[in-house]
Order: C-alpha cells, then structure tokens, then sequence
C-alpha cells in the first residue's frame, strides 16, 4: 500500500485529527490538529524526503528524546511524535496567537511594561531550553508566538537531521539572515552565545517595529552582521547598551544567559560586555569558553503562519497579568512604587469601589438592583461571547464584508445562547446572597448591615462564580485604559464613590422594596 502523502487531503493522521493548516516549510506541513483524546495540539507532518529512510528516522528519534526534556511555560514543548509512523509528525503544544512578527506590524513596537516582560520571558525560555542541553539555532520574532502578552518559543529548528548532505546540499540555510550570528557564517560550531544574538536581534525587533541589520539581499544583511552595524534607535538605555553587547560578531564579548537573567531579574548589574581597545591599548584576551555538550533541536516545527488559527475552545478569554519584576529601564509610573505596581493597585481599587457601588445600590433598592444587575451581567457576557467567537473567525479565515450584518442579524441568537449560563451564574450568586442573609438573621443582624452584605457577597459570587471569566474580561478591558493613567484614574474614583456615596445615602434611610410590597423575609425588619 502506498505511504500516505499528507499533501493529498488525508485529514488524519495516527491519533489526531486535522482541523486547519498553519504553516507550511522545506521539512513539512504545520496542521492544527486534534488527538482522539480532545486535547489541541500543533502537528508537523513531516515531507517524504527528511525521513525517508530509516538511518534518518532512528537520528529523528533520538533527536526527539532530547527535546522531551525542555519543559517550560515559555515554550511550546513536544507533547508526542511517531519518527517511525507511515506519516512521521510531531505534535507539541498549541499556542493561540500571533507571532511577535505579525503582532509588531500590526500593532506597533513593544513599549515599557509589555517590552520588559517580552525580554525577560524570552531569555526565560531560552535558557530553558539550554538546560535541556539543547541549542535552538532559530530564534526570531515569526518563532515567538504571543499569548496574550506572554511570547512562547516556537519553531526548534535546524537539527542536525539538517546538517545531513541530503538537505544541505539543496540549498538550506541553517538560520535566518539578520537573527543568524556571524560565526555560524564563517562555519564554526555554534555555541549558546548563538541564541544570545538571535535573543538581542528578536527583542531589538520588537521594540523598535525593524529589524536590527535593515532590509534588503541576504547577502548585504548578513554581511551587516558580521561587521557588527546593527540599528538600535529607539530601544530604550541601558537596554541599547545591553543588546549592543548582545549583538556583537565576537561571541565570546556578547553576556551569557546567565548574566542576562541575573540583571532582567534585578540581581546583577547591566551586562554591557567588555570594553573595545582605546588609544591603541590592547585589550586583554579573553579566554575561550569551555566547551559544553550540545545537541541542536530536530526538525522546523513551525513556519512564519503558525498559530494565526484559533478556535473558541482554546482562545484565552483573559489575559493574566503575570508580568515579574520591573526591568532595570522602566522608570517609575507612580512616584516610589515599583513600575507596574502602581497601576495594578489603581485597578484594584477602581474594581473594588465598582463592587462597593453595586452593593450599596443592591442595599437601597434591593428588587430593582437585582433586575438591572442580572441583565447587565447577561449584556456583558452575551458581548464577550459575541467577541470571542467574531475574532476567532477573523484569524481563522480574515475580515469579511458580512461580518458587521451577521453580528446585527446573529444578536437574538447570541443573546439566547447565553441566557442559561447567565441565569446558572445568577442562580449560584443569588443562592449565596440569600445564605449569608440567613446568617445575618441568625446573629440577629439589624436589616441596614444584612443587606449591603448580601449584596456584597452577591456581586462577588457573580465575579467568581461558574461562567465569571466571560463578565471579568469585558470589565477588565474596561477598566485598564481608565486605570493607566493618575488624572483618568481619580475622575473616575470620584464620580464611582459619589455614585456609591449617594446610594448608601439612601439604604440608610430605609430600603425600597419596589416593585415589591415588602421584604421577602419580613422577620428581618424587625
């Protein structure tokens, strides 16, 4: 029987299920895939002339061996493979997202908070991957794929089942030019000062929306290279003098991971290499690195198109603010605080005072205050999956004229759609609101305490309960542009404590049960 070609419709492949394409390179096709199991992965289908005999396929599996052990929040680790399957694949994780490629041009460079967590992450990644004993040879910013803010190191290409003559001698090119260091040109044995360069020209891309070697052949880029005449305008210092060390075609003068990591986490100072000779001293030589065992990452998992392809079961709906300590560059956004700090705080409390509002409305007009409480949150819920679901389609197959028509003419559906998870989130809130006023009753609680405690406990079990997410990221994305800034920040605290001021005002003078008649526990009246 002939050997499946993945190229000729098969849509499965072992135990997965092809969904969408992702990419497409010299060694095979990127697939979003799905395994019999129900978990998303990325599965690279490997192209008839990489593995074609079995002396390949055996150096492919052991190759794979090494990549199991990198295990890293920061990269996409290999979750199965089958080197000796029909079809050979890979499968690793799925991360939904842009590459940092895609998302600078589309967005912008990456500035202040987001440019320090992207440099420190990355590296993170990186040296991960190094204390798997392994190289990754391809760093670039179509190998970073975004999640959310977070970059994740994809594409662990430039194996040494490309180092075969078969291959090389068809024309590949081990590396990208302007991200390749300058003695892989020459032909000497990559060492981990590699990854170092290919790290400071990703980061340099990001936050300045270009590449550091400029455009053009790859002949003049990579010729750029190798004389060192990189372009770090607008990076931020002492970043600049960072990456300028980084960057240097001499891989012995460029920092080590490890002095990077030290300095991105605030435990050492700036790595800014050793300095060049001045006034014809010499400078002292610098004693060759000992040499460690390296292998190199098998196989290209990924091309510049991956993870464009998302789908509403794996899209995140939330992006977590994760971020770690301030980069050495970042200057403070709110006087002493620590940069990222101060913001967060204002978030907190523009959050909380909301919730103080809402209770104190719950506490003046209990019935009412439900109802516009309930339908708001059933609004805001029905809008995040509406969002979800209309970005989902846009990534996976562009922008359409229809799209603003079906979004109008989907909206009763939509609406409908999200009605019984909406009245489950009310179901368990009220069900909570209602226990803590039992104990309020129990402590004999005078009424003016129980009920801004219910309420209370009432817009938290909303906020926390089952379906919360998709009520937390559209007031979450509400919240952050009105939080980023000290003025925006304070017009809106005041007018939120009014509103909750005034609304405490009233439940002190007496609930209004309306349209009620009256209290539904009349016992707690009295």
């Amino acid at each position: 029987m002939p050997r499946p070609d993945p190229g000729d419709g098969t849509r499965s492949i072992g135990d997965y299920t092809l969904l969408a394409p992702l990419g497409e390179g010299g060694m095979g096709v990127v697939h979003l895939a799905r395994r019999s199991d129900g978990q998303r992965v990325a599965l690279k289908v490997l192209r008839p002339h990489v593995v074609g005999d079995d002396e390949t396929r055996a150096r492919l599996a052991r190759e794979v061996g090494s990549l199991r052990r990198v295990r890293s929040r920061w990269v996409a680790e290999i979750i199965d493979a089958d080197p000796w399957a029909p079809v050979p694949y890979i499968a690793t994780r799925y991360v939904p997202g842009l590459s940092l490629h895609d998302e600078v041009a589309r967005e912008g460079p990456v500035r202040g908070d987001d440019l320090a967590w992207l440099a420190r992450c990355l590296l993170e990644g990186i040296a991960a991957v190094h204390e798997a004993g392994v190289l990754h040879r391809d760093v670039k910013p179509s190998n970073v794929l975004m999640e959310g803010r977070t970059p994740v190191l994809i594409d662990f290409g430039l194996a040494r089942v490309t180092d075969d003559p078969k291959l090389t001698q068809t024309g590949w090119l081990l590396g990208t030019p302007g991200y390749l260091a300058p003695e892989v040109l020459y032909g000497d044995e990559p060492t981990r000062a590699v990854d170092v360069h290919a790290w400071a020209a990703t980061v340099a891309y990001a936050a300045t929306g270009r590449p550091p070697y400029g455009r053009g052949p790859s002949m003049a880029v990579m010729d750029r290279a190798r004389r060192g005449e990189h372009d770090l305008t607008g990076v931020p210092s002492p970043l600049r003098e960072v990456l300028d060390a980084a960057l240097s075609p001499e891989p012995e003068r460029r920092p080590s991971v490890t002095r990077l990591l030290a300095w991105l986490r605030g435990q050492g100072p700036a790595p800014v290499g050793r300095p060049a000779a001045r006034s014809g001293m010499p400078v002292p030589p610098v004693p060759p690195p000992v040499p460690q065992p390296v292998e190199t990452m098998p196989i290209s998992l990924f091309t510049e198109g991956a993870g464009e392809a998302l789908d509403a079961e794996t899209r995140l709906e939330t992006q977590v603010d994760t971020r770690l300590e301030p980069l050495p560059w970042e200057a403070p956004a709110d006087g002493p605080a620590r940069p990222g700090v101060g913001e967060r705080a204002r978030r907190f409390t523009l959050l909380l005072g909301s919730a103080a509002a809402a209770a104190a409305g719950l506490a003046a007009y209990p019935c009412a205050a439900l109802a516009v409480l309930l339908v708001l949150v059933w609004l805001l819920r029905t809008g995040s999956l509406v969002a979800s679901g209309m970005g989902d389609r846009r990534r996976l197959r562009g922008a359409k004229w229809y799209d603003g028509p079906r979004l109008v003419l989907g909206a009763p559906w939509d609406l409908l759609r999200s009605l019984p998870s909406t009245a489950l989130l009310g179901l368990w809130a009220f069900g909570l609101a209602v226990a803590a006023m039992l104990l309020c009753y129990a402590v004999a609680a005078p009424l003016g305490v129980t009920l801004p405690i219910a309420g209370a406990v009432l817009v938290g079990s909303l906020w926390c309960g089952p379906g919360g997410s998709r009520l937390r990221s559209p007031v979450t994305r509400a919240v952050r542009p009105l939080s980023h800034g000290v003025r925006g920040w304070l017009i809106t605290m005041c007018v939120i404590a009014a509103l909750a001021g005034l609304l405490g005002g009233l439940a002190a003078r007496g609930a209004d049960w309306l349209p009620a008649g009256g209290p539904p526990f009349s016992g707690l009246a009295g």
